[in-house]
């Protein structure tokens, strides 16, 4: 082997996190160590698997089949691994073996073959499998027709399970409890599965549901590297669940049984890597029947890495190679072999991180199609404190629950929603009988007695003291060279400390909307940047799926809550130079406070100036003295309040509460009815929590980040977004360089940025949004920390900005540097960023555009053509681009006027038109011609005619209007909506790039700025 091509998977969606981001960066690592050239394919540009040091070429391009073949052909790699980017690789090399690409150009698929794929995936052919090897199956069919699935129900009853073939998270699956619902989920399912596939199997929900990592190589030696149970029984999908490991309640005879189970179904599967075994256990008996198989690295193999300290990814990708176990050492200890079990001397909890803070109206059931956006993984000696740990590390205000009795309290329980774990919790305080939580839950009776020991277990505690235990493998009978920690009450502490200086970087916690992976991707760069400058680099975090929490990353590693207590000891102990608290975005901001209240040195810009950016009124006054405008604005603690501000400042208005991340709950209200019920609905609104009322200026909103010293600045790029003010910066198109502000426009921001980050004696990094009306620049927000664009804008500028700040953190000026400008000329590349929303997982949510962000993640699409760099972009986002066909409109007055452009192009393009009765008549008016259609009729042509929507939602979030049963039934049928007019003007150019056939080049990024150089 000269060269291997590893498949990324994309953008962050639900099922598919952090997690492939951490496995392909230490495969990349695993196989470069090996002296062969690794080529990478990801469209996500906010992972450190996209950094140009990761592997040695890095496509940043849409992961589809053009682009994989065309890659294929200018590199010629000699293998492909496709088992560390998740569902979505899997199925991009099924397809390019399908096709015979991989023959054609002579390509191997690396470790896990196709054949295995496809009988691991392929809901038929696994069935078949268990029953050649006479492993138990729950009673099922495998289905491609509604009749088929109508025929099972009538034989074996209800509930039934059904789970699409080659699907993600569970999608487009679900449990139907009747006719009317097994035909809903069938249809689904049936559109969701690449093959149209199904299985519907009888349900065992109830059951306890276990998992077993498993790793096997071309030898046939095989390990269970960790197992795992499930609190939450069968039923509910196993990324929604919270975990233990390893199991706390299977007898030995049971572990033994499904570990033997796993390890013959991997074996027979011919698995060479990873592999992750699901299986449901009757509670009552013996009896077991296997769920389902994933022959990749996983979401679980993250956590049990993370739980074990084996890097199971980068095993696999040894073994992808043709290493065998009992070749490899384990890189934790160092001395010992790979070909052993991890032995766990504690107990480690996940919880999953939920999104329902930004989709209130949501379905907030869990079943089994997942929905969280990301996890947390607490570590300690008992169950009790792993448990309260995971509950911590969450960084998520829960509903206070207080004020329910018991029915209420048991409804709630039933009702198995995102707060059941909390409901669990206030119903045991309140006496509730542990049988009946069992009765209605399911959940094992020790985990119950347990959830309701903690406040007894903090005094079995008390003689003890906070120490730190190692992770090592091994549970201590190897000494480990990895200094991977835990703090629990006892008496012996492990962790040794050294006398070099060091730096603590405080991470950024679970993924959640608003707050991705880009962070982690900031936090590696300042550990490595810290340890480049001399020092010891220390990482506080909780999140098990990312590169930051991986064992070989900074000098120590304490997976722990960031919560200030935990934090503080650590401190303690280490007693370093300082904490950076700037790239772990707003939960490690939140710390400043505190950390400067206890006299802990704050590297960077100090918390003075992070409150003042912070501090609406503070800031406000503060850009009247350096004479800047900002939107005129004011704060309310109740509607009357609300309103006098109103009538002052004239609508529309935006209106949000003070110290939000993402947006939450931020929207604009055009009239007085809009501001009462918004403030009706505001949560926890007082004089200490007003809400923020601010004068809404339509407009180009442009984003600035730069890095400071203080004194000097430097502007790597500036960022232009699409959507126009009103909607999130994470959910805007955003493209660089800004293509429509004149150079006057550009010199205002330079200046204003420079004036706004010396005026807070910044050091470090700083973003700042802007809106130009067309006549001003107003500042909307500052953020004086890293941002979700600073990944993007480090790879397209080729500026290493976390790096550069870390140094200025340590003492370092610009001009140390050799920066000659400001503001960084452009390369002659365009970067196109657009946003990816996991729609069909959150379901009954509103997805339009607004204030409040959505999105759980990005793509980027970069070329020479701008055109082309849009296309790109919307392909990798998995829009489809239709060149004919039909397109359905129903707008908000206020767009109305603006409309008749974009219409008149789709028309040109030869698009048919329908529309809603206002927008019909509007059109008609003004000459064009359309079909009048109502909502009825639209949701039954769907799937079939219309292959574009663009609604513009006059009130959003409000179940009962018409534009939300557009928006439901746009995504419930996978055709592509746009719910801003900005997008769906940029669609256009992307289409015309199909249309008039334009040569496509895919390039590796250094290529972009290698010819530039030449």
């Amino acid at each position: 082997m000269k060269k291997v091509m590893i498949i990324g998977s994309g953008p962050i969606i639900i099922g598919q996190a952090a997690e492939f981001d951490y496995s392909g960066t230490q495969a990349c690592k695993a196989i470069k160590e090996e002296g062969i050239q690794t080529i990478l394919v990801n469209s996500n540009p906010a992972t450190i698997m996209t950094d140009s040091d990761v592997a040695d070429k890095v496509y940043i391009e849409p992961i589809n089949i053009e682009s994989i073949e065309r890659i294929i052909q200018i590199e010629r790699p000699d293998g492909i691994i496709a088992t560390f980017g998740g569902q979505t690789a899997l199925n991009i090399a099924t397809k390019l073996d399908d096709e015979k690409i991989l023959e054609k150009y002579n390509v191997k698929l690396l470790g896990t073959s196709s054949e295995t794929i496809k009988k691991a995936e392929d809901r038929e052919a696994f069935k078949q499998l268990m029953i050649d090897i006479n492993e138990p199956v729950a009673n099922s069919i495998v289905a491609n027709h509604i009749d088929e699935c109508i025929e099972f129900a009538k034989i074996n009853g209800y509930p039934i399970i059904i789970r699409p073939a080659y699907t993600l998270g569970g999608t487009g699956g679900g449990i139907a409890n009747n006719y009317d619902e097994l035909i809903k989920i069938c249809t689904k399912g049936l559109k969701s599965s690449p093959i149209g596939q199904i299985l519907l199997e009888q349900s065992v929900a109830g059951w306890k549901e276990i998992e077993y990592e498993v790793i096997r190589d071309a030898k046939d030696n095989c390990i269970v590297v960790c197992n795992m149970e499930n609190i939450d029984p069968v039923g509910i999908h196993t990324g929604d669940s919270i975990v233990v490991a390893p199991s706390q309640t299977l007898r030995d005879t049971e572990y033994q049984m499904l570990r033997k189970s796993a390890i013959k179904i991997v074996k027979s599967l011919d698995v060479k890597g990873a592999c992750n075994v699901q299986f449901a256990l009757d509670p009552n008996s013996d009896r077991y029947i296997v769920i389902e198989v994933n022959p990749r690295v996983s979401r679980s193999s993250a956590l049990a890495s993370k739980a074990t300290g084996y890097p199971i990814a980068k095993i696999s990708a040894k073994i992808a190679l043709g290493y065998t176990l009992d070749k490899l050492k384990n890189s934790v200890t160092q001395n010992s072999s790979a070909y052993f079990e991890p032995a766990l001397d504690y107990v480690v909890v996940k919880m999953p991180r939920f999104p329902f803070d930004k989709f209130k109206i949501a379905h907030r059931a869990l079943g089994t199609q997942m929905k969280a956006t990301g996890e947390v993984m607490a570590i300690s000696r008992s169950f009790e404190d792993a448990f309260l740990k995971a509950l911590k590390s969450l960084d998520q205000s829960q509903t206070n629950l207080n004020y329910m009795g018991k029915s209420e309290v048991l409804s709630k329980i039933k009702r198995c929603d995102d707060e059941r774990i909390f409901a669990i919790i206030h119903a045991l305080k309140i006496g509730v009988d542990i049988d009946q939580i069992h009765n209605i839950t399911k959940i094992d009776k020790w985990f119950l007695h347990k959830i309701k020991n903690i406040d007894e277990s903090l005094d079995i505690n008390k003689d003890k003291s906070l120490v730190y235990k190692m992770v090592d493998t091994c549970a201590g009978e190897f000494d480990a060279k990895t200094p991977y920690y835990y703090s629990c009450f006892d008496i012996e502490d492990e962790s040794q400390v050294s006398d070099k200086q060091k730096i603590i970087i405080i991470g950024s916690g679970p993924i959640r909307i608003g707050q991705g992976i880009e962070f982690d991707y900031c936090c590696v760069h300042g550990v490595l940047a810290a340890k480049e400058a001399g020092y010891e680099a220390i990482m506080i975090n909780n999140n098990p799926e990312t590169v930051s929490t991986d064992f070989d990353i900074a000098d120590k590693l304490y997976f722990e809550p960031l919560d200030i207590d935990y934090v503080m000891n650590i401190i303690n102990k280490e007693k370093p130079k300082g904490v950076i608290v700037q790239f772990g975005g707003q939960t490690s901001i939140n710390l400043a406070k505190k950390l400067h209240e206890n006299g802990v040195n704050i590297l960077g810009t100090s918390f003075e100036s992070i409150d003042l950016a912070e501090d609406r009124d503070k800031f406000g006054k503060f850009l009247e003295g350096i004479n800047i405008k900002t939107p005129e604005g004011d704060t309310a603690s109740n509607i009357n309040e609300a309103i006098n501000v109103a009538n002052k400042l004239g609508y529309p208005l935006v209106v949000r509460p003070s110290y939000v991340i993402g947006g939450r709950a931020m929207q604009v209200v055009y009239d007085e009815e809009s501001l009462i019920n918004y403030m009706k609905q505001a949560f926890n609104v007082s004089k200490d929590h007003p809400i923020l009322i601010d004068k809404y200026i339509k407009g180009i909103e442009i984003e600035v980040d730069a890095i400071c010293d203080a004194d000097d600045i430097l502007i790597p790029g500036i960022m232009e977004h699409v959507e126009r003010t009103g909607v999130h910066s994470g959910d805007s198109i955003s493209l660089y360089p800004a293509v429509s502000l004149s150079e006057h426009v550009i010199d205002t921001l330079v200046e204003y940025t420079k004036k706004i980050s010396t005026g807070l004696k910044t050091v470090g990094l700083i973003n700042i949004q802007y809106v130009y009306d067309g006549q001003n620049v107003y500042v909307i927000e500052v953020n004086p920390r890293a941002s979700r664009t600073v990944p993007i804008l480090s790879k397209v500028t080729q500026v290493p900005m976390v790096k550069i700040a870390t140094n200025l953190m340590l003492g370092k000026k610009l001009r140390d540097y050799n920066y000659e400008t400001t503001l960084m000329k452009n390369k002659n590349i365009y970067a196109v960023k657009v946003p990816v929303f996991s729609s069909e997982k959150i379901v009954g949510a509103d997805m339009h555009l607004g204030p409040e962000m959505k999105s759980t993640g990005e793509v980027l699409g970069i070329d020479k053509d701008l055109d082309i760099a849009i296309y790109k972009g919307f392909i990798a986002s998995n829009i489809n681009i239709p060149l004919k066909g039909s397109i359905y409109v129903s707008i908000k007055d206020e767009d109305k006027k603006e409309l008749l452009d974009i219409i008149k192009e789709y028309k040109n393009i030869g698009f048919k038109i329908y529309a809603s009765k206002g927008t019909h008549k509007f059109l008609l008016e003004n000459n064009l011609d359309s079909n009048l259609m109502d909502v009825s009729e639209l949701k039954q042509k769907l799937y079939s005619d219309i292959n574009i929507i663009i609604n513009t939602p006059s009130k959003g979030n409000i179940t009962t209007t018409q534009g939300y049963e557009i928006r439901k039934a746009a995504i419930e049928n996978k055709v592509p909506i746009f719910t801003s007019l900005d997008t769906a003007r940029l669609f256009l150019r992307a289409m015309k790039v199909e249309i008039e056939n334009k040569k496509i080049d895919y390039k590796d990024i250094n290529e972009y700025f290698s010819e530039e150089a030449k």
